[in-house]
């Protein structure tokens, strides 16, 4: 059997490697970590994609500013490396309290709170070139998702169009998913939840032969990588459907260039090809919403005026005509303004109207 690219475990032991052969060579142990900022940061216009620059952080044992650093990044990778053995997988809360302890003769703990061993878990991603799921380490379950689909997961045969009202809820991991039966035209993703309940309870997926997929606020990696793998190996279009505000566009923006953060994943994450289907400015007119509009505070204007000035927003004729319409308005609109034609004029309505035309914003 081949061996694979990059192999997690194999990763895991060179990193350790390299720093015990710098200790023996009385070297001050160090170790390469690409930078995750805005200044190592690209926009990729060819492949429509945010992509990781080649500035690396050199950080050492032997120094005041890196040592807590160091240190947490090996007690993170040796964790990794024994779930890894173990066959067995730890969410990122398992895993900050798994580093959570006193050093011996000392009152510095190894970590102490979860965002200092999520960002370390983030820096391995990058040394090892292996995603957090490919070293056992997942975040918690967050979506939900219905369609005429069945997949195998774990030896278990699932099908989304059989699984209740709260449909099934989408893992971490779903790098070993194997699809057993696709029957979609495209897939419907939307940021509320409460939306989602709405179209499976008038069985928007049936009716339109699609795939619907939710989760609550901004994506996750695990949804995010479904949609991929939807899109890549079925040709299945992503239509997205988020708030009219800029936090909603920001959404449709992570999903379809990827982000700052994640830069390093895009390939596995970002979906050039997804379209923004609503709700845009135009729908207010159009479907006579102006009376449940929300008035912008100073954060919405403020947050607005960043998202237009992106690079790939910046140069995008109609997405500055709605950046401009909405900044007139002073105002948001939520999905659910929908609903003030109706219960279920969303699902009868406006998305298939919308989808029909091709109403989208690319």
């Amino acid at each position: 059997m081949a061996k694979k690219k990059n192999n997690p475990k194999e990763k895991l032991q060179e990193l350790g490697k390299r720093v015990s052969s710098d200790i023996k060579k009385n070297k001050n142990p160090n170790i390469d970590v690409p930078i995750r900022a805005l200044s190592n940061v690209s926009y990729d216009k060819r492949n429509k994609i945010l992509v990781m620059g080649d500035k690396i952080a050199k950080r050492f044992f032997f120094n005041v500013a890196h040592a807590k650093k160091f240190m947490q990044t090996l007690e993170i990778a040796a964790i990794s490396k024994k779930l890894i053995q173990e066959g067995k997988h730890a969410s990122l809360r398992d895993v900050f309290y798994m580093a959570k302890r006193t050093i011996p003769s000392t009152k510095v703990n190894i970590v102490d709170e979860q965002p200092e061993s999520d960002s370390i878990i983030e820096d391995l991603e990058l040394v090892t070139e292996n995603s957090r799921e490919l070293l056992n380490i997942n975040a918690n379950k967050n979506g939900s998702i219905a369609g005429s689909v069945v997949v195998e997961d774990r030896g278990d045969r699932i099908d989304w169009s059989k699984m209740g009202s709260g449909g099934w809820s989408i893992p971490s991991n779903v790098e070993d998913i194997k699809f057993l039966k696709v029957n979609a035209k495209y897939v419907l993703y939307m940021e509320k939840a409460a939306v989602w309940e709405r179209l499976h309870e008038d069985k928007f997926w049936d009716k339109q032969k699609c795939i619907i997929i939710s989760s609550q606020g901004q994506t996750t990696r695990g949804i995010r990588r479904l949609l991929q793998r939807l899109n890549k190996d079925y040709q299945l279009p992503i239509y997205v459907l988020t708030d009219m505000d800029p936090w909603g566009i920001y959404i449709y923006s992570v999903l379809k260039f990827g982000s700052i953060s994640l830069s390093h994943l895009s390939e596995k994450l970002a979906l050039p090809s997804a379209k923004y289907l609503g709700i845009t400015v135009d729908d207010i007119k159009n479907y006579k919403l102006d009376k449940h509009l929300i008035k912008f505070k100073d954060k919405d204007s403020s947050r607005l005026s960043q998202i237009s000035k992106y690079e790939w927003f910046k140069d995008n004729k109609e997405w500055q005509r709605q950046f401009k319409m909405m900044k007139e308005m002073n105002a948001k609109a939520e999905i659910q303004a929908l609903s003030s034609r109706g219960i279920s004029f969303i699902s009868e309505k406006y998305l298939p109207e919308k989808i029909k035309k091709k109403d989208f914003l690319d």
